[in-house]
């Protein structure tokens, strides 16, 4: 499996998606981000009138922002997860729960107009793609040679394909990056919020399963290990969750002045520091359900320490 890399607008910087040949077929995971410098670097490397199958990680825009691209150039058959689709098929549903959602938290119709300006400006819900299959009801993919695994968590959709050794895991395995659990309403109700914590303890499970493959992730350009990862993660939420401690009897909004002291003018930046803080709250709720999961597998000594000064 090949690793291609380019850069993105986006604060994370470089992404990468992967080419692979399965049963003779050319195959691509993920896509890059709609930009002409993607565009260029998707078109260097792919013979994309060739291309088979391609199959997404999770529907961010650095992940599949060039999908429309692909089924422009050839005939490729595309795959994305179930909870994707649902965001495509009902995009301004969510969006008006989503602004009740922030409303409920204490934002006022001011930052949620700049907002979605925001998520405009920089083209954070690019086309659907035209056409597509679902991957959690395609058994065709155990004959290709893919297994998948659902490990929510950064998003309500995140996907792990399982090819031979490799594990490509968009964002849920990273080396030394917290991704953002985006503050989100469940798309599995449209009623109330995705627990986004409750998920990743869930997740973590599977994520153990991939011990000794090698490990395809979607920002920098390799992973050392599952438990490295793993223990990153959980060690910058410990630690994000100690600065949160404190303040949590105040409304979000003020958290976020307290914690950031008005440096952050970015609706979309101030977005993604609500759903980290959301997130810590939930696990300062039920800080349990994280040591559960990390003592299944083995990993909770590592953070003992830091799990009871955080929780006593």
């Amino acid at each position: 499996m090949l690793q291609h890399t380019v850069q993105t607008p986006y604060m994370v910087g470089e992404v990468h998606f992967y080419s692979t040949e399965l049963n003779g077929n050319p195959v691509l995971f993920d896509t890059g981000p709609p930009t002409s410098g993607g565009e260029a670097g998707l078109v260097e490397v792919v013979d994309l009138p060739r291309l088979k199958y391609l199959f997404i990680t999770h529907c961010h825009v650095d992940h599949y922002g060039l999908a429309n691209l692909v089924l422009e150039k050839g005939g490729a058959q595309v795959y994305i997860a179930r909870m994707d689709a649902v965001k495509f098929s009902r995009h301004g549903e969510r969006l008006v729960r989503m602004t009740e959602l922030l409303r409920q938290y204490g934002f006022d119709d001011a930052f949620v107009r700049q907002l979605r300006e925001s998520f405009q400006r920089n083209k954070i819900f690019p086309t659907a793609p035209e056409r597509y299959r679902i991957v959690e009801d395609s058994p065709e993919l155990a004959g290709l040679g893919i297994q998948w695994l659902a490990c929510p968590g950064h998003s309500q959709s995140d996907l792990v394909y399982l090819v031979g050794e490799h594990a490509v895991t968009g964002d849920i395995l990273l080396r030394n990056i917290f991704q953002a659990p985006l503050l989100d309403v469940d798309l599995a109700t449209f009623q109330g919020r995705f627990r986004n914590y409750d998920a990743y303890c869930a997740s973590l499970l599977k994520l153990a399963g991939l011990r000794g493959r090698r490990i395809m992730p979607g920002h920098r350009r390799y992973v050392d290990g599952v438990d490295e990862a793993i223990l990153f993660y959980v060690t910058t939420l410990l630690e994000r969750a100690g600065q949160v401690r404190p303040l949590r009897h105040l409304a979000l909004t003020e958290v976020i002045e307290r914690v950031f002291h008005g440096r952050l003018t970015e609706p979309f930046f101030v977005y993604l520091k609500a759903s980290e803080i959301v997130f810590m709250e939930d696990f300062l709720e039920n800080p349990g359900l994280l040591a559960a999961s990390l003592e299944r597998i083995g990993l909770f000594d590592q953070v003992s320490g830091l799990y009871a000064a955080v929780t006593q």
